[in-house]
């Protein structure tokens, strides 16, 4: 098969994994030689949280796959074409695609092929030529195999800036009925050793000189859960990503909605879940990571588990505790107006700092382009002090101005 059609399959396979993010990583001294660079500017397709676009060679290794979990396109007894790069015309992609500036690095998985131990084999065989034969400089993401050795594990982070072994569904009796090959307890312990290793790396770079220290992974570790597939609700979904963060120290936890595949398992669902459950998902997990929101919080007893699909999480906890409202934005506390919908965190720490020096009104809230509709129904500024309205009032006066145009990843509530 040629190179170009191994290409547009094994892309088009890579497509369903969402966990591509190119975030935290160290720098690497460009003047030790080599190519490709982290800080560089190319097709962006990714965004990192810092605002930077980075753009990555997303593919698999191989779609052929000796397990047959029942919501994969690429299971074993699905009907797709199958295509397999060898490790050195990969690496050469690689190569080629960033020399013509089309990406900045490669995020590469892979289908099982003849063993866990050999898969892996093969992808820490990619980046272990990329950075030593080549002197690739460049962003890695390697998604592992949990089943694999503890020592390929341990050199896939020698080369790569990111790892991440997907968790695939939030709950262990659900992934134990729709891939019954694979090991809720296994998939924990790898990611409990890669934890381990990562933060020894990290806590040798405080108290070693930087450029003996081990290099592990430096930006972390991430996970995939897919949404939809199963009857789990958003508790559970929210509550096992908050387990994930607080457990494995994970970098970020990425929620893909299930999409329907030929042939499929009467096990499965048969329509997609609405996508607009996936970003308020992603929302919902921003609430729980930088603005203070405990789950509980987030999900109310009389929800049936379940996010408000018509408003975003924080607006519909504000519209739930309508008696912390309004909140001054030139005396309250940093963790109150983090629970105003339409401040993010940045902004909020803007407004912290110009109070310092005149009052906030509601004209500088509009120079800062934030949704004043949205907002001023929560706010009291030098010049403004809403008029009080029951929840019902407010839903109806503020949900239809909320959109959903933000890329999810970035989610910024």
């Amino acid at each position: 098969m040629e190179l170009r059609r191994k290409l547009e399959i094994l892309a088009d396979a890579a497509k369903y994994d969402a966990s591509c993010a190119s975030s935290g990583t160290d720098k690497r001294d460009s003047r030790a030689g080599g190519i490709g660079s982290t800080e560089g500017m190319g097709i962006c397709h990714a965004y990192a949280p810092d605002g930077r676009c980075i753009s990555l060679l997303k593919v698999l290794l191989t779609n052929a796959c000796v397990f047959d979990c029942a919501y994969c396109i690429n299971r074993a007894t699905s009907n797709v074409d199958r295509a397999r790069f060898t490790v050195r015309e990969l690496v050469q992609l690689t190569l080629d695609f960033y020399r013509r500036n089309y990406i900045e690095g490669l995020f590469l998985s892979s289908g099982i092929i003849r063993s866990p131990d050999y898969t892996m084999e093969q992808i820490v065989g990619v980046a272990r030529l990329l950075r030593e034969e080549h002197g690739f400089r460049g962003y890695i993401h390697l998604k592992t195999i949990p089943d694999a050795d503890p020592g390929l594990l341990a050199e896939a982070g020698k080369y790569a800036d990111r790892l991440s072994i997907n968790v695939e569904l939030p709950e262990e009796g659900t992934l134990r009925a729709l891939a019954p090959e694979k090991d809720f307890a296994g998939i924990r312990r790898a990611m409990g050793r890669m934890r381990v290793r990562i933060d020894e790396a990290k806590e040798a770079k405080r108290t070693e000189r930087r450029a003996a220290a081990p290099r592990f992974a430096p930006a972390g570790q991430s996970t995939q859960m897919i949404v939809g597939a199963d009857a789990s609700d958003d508790r559970a979904v929210l509550g096992t990503t908050s387990n994930l963060y607080a457990s494995y120290g994970m970098r970020r936890v990425y929620f893909s909605a299930y999409s329907p595949i030929p042939d499929a398992s009467r096990l499965l669902p048969p329509v997609a879940p609405p996508l607009v459950r996936e970003h308020r998902l992603y929302q919902a997990d921003w609430l729980l990571r930088f603005y203070g929101f405990g789950l509980e919080e987030i999900l109310s007893g009389g929800d049936g588990g379940m996010l408000d699909l018509g408003i975003d999480p924080k607006l519909a906890w504000a519209l739930r505790h309508r008696g912390d409202f309004p909140v001054d934005v030139n005396r309250a506390p940093r963790e109150r107006l983090l629970r105003v919908p339409g401040l993010g965190t940045k902004t909020v720490d803007r407004l912290i700092a110009a109070r310092r020096h005149r009052s906030i009104r509601s004209e500088d809230l509009a120079r800062l382009r934030l949704p004043l509709a949205k907002l001023l129904p929560f706010l009291v500024t030098a010049d403004h002090v809403p008029r009080l309205l029951d929840s019902a009032g407010l839903r109806a006066l503020v949900a239809p101005r909320t959109g959903f145009g933000k890329p999810v990843q970035l989610a910024l509530l």
